[in-house]
C-alpha cells in the first residue's frame, strides 16, 4: 500500500487551512480548527517555517502564515518539506540503495517513469486547489455512495 505519512497529512491539511483563511494564525488556533494535536501541529509547523514554507511571528498577534500564494505552494513541496523526497523505491531515493538487485533490475527505468507520475501529479496540486477543495454535492464524492465509474478507454 502506498501511503502518505500521517505528518505531510497534517501538514497539507494544516496549510490548506492557512490557505483557506487568508491570515496570520497561531499555533492552538490552528490545531482546534484542523482538530490536531496542538504538541503536534507545533512540530509540523515550525518544520515547515525552517523548510521556507511557512513565516512565524512571535508575540501578541503573532502566528504562522504562508510565504507564498496558496497557487505557488504545491502538494509536492509540502510533502517533499516533511518527509524528504518523494520516492516509491530505495533505487530511487537518490542515495546509497539497500537493493541488492538495483544494477540489474530490470523495473527500475519503469520506476523511474512511475515515480516521476506520482510526482508529476503532485506538482500539478496547488494548495490554492486543496484549499478550495470540492464540496459534496458539487463534484465531489459523498461517503456511503457507490463510486463513480468510468468507461474503459477504447482501444484502436
Amino acid at each position: 500500500m502506498i501511503r502518505l505519512s500521517r505528518i505531510s497529512d497534517y501538514g497539507i491539511v494544516l496549510l490548506t487551512e492557512l490557505a483557506r483563511n487568508g491570515r496570520s494564525m497561531a499555533t492552538p488556533e490552528l490545531a482546534e480548527r484542523t482538530r490536531i494535536a496542538q504538541p503536534m501541529a507545533g512540530k509540523i509547523l515550525k518544520a515547515l517555517t525552517r523548510e521556507g514554507l511557512l513565516l512565524s511571528q512571535r508575540g501578541a498577534k503573532g502566528g504562522y502564515r504562508l510565504v507564498r500564494q496558496p497557487a505557488l505552494i504545491t502538494v509536492a513541496e509540502i510533502i517533499e518539506a516533511l518527509d524528504g523526497p518523494i520516492a516509491l523505491t530505495t533505487c530511487i531515493e537518490g542515495g546509497t540503495s539497500e537493493c541488492g538487485i538495483e544494477a540489474i533490475c530490470p523495473a527500475r527505468s519503469n520506476w523511474h517513469r512511475i515515480n516521476a507520475a506520482i510526482r508529476d501529479a503532485l506538482d500539478g496540486i496547488s494548495l490554492a486547489d486543496m484549499a478550495g477543495g470540492w464540496q459534496l454535492g458539487h463534484g465531489g464524492i459523498v461517503l456511503g455512495e457507490p463510486a463513480p465509474v468510468f468507461a474503459a478507454r477504447p482501444t484502436t
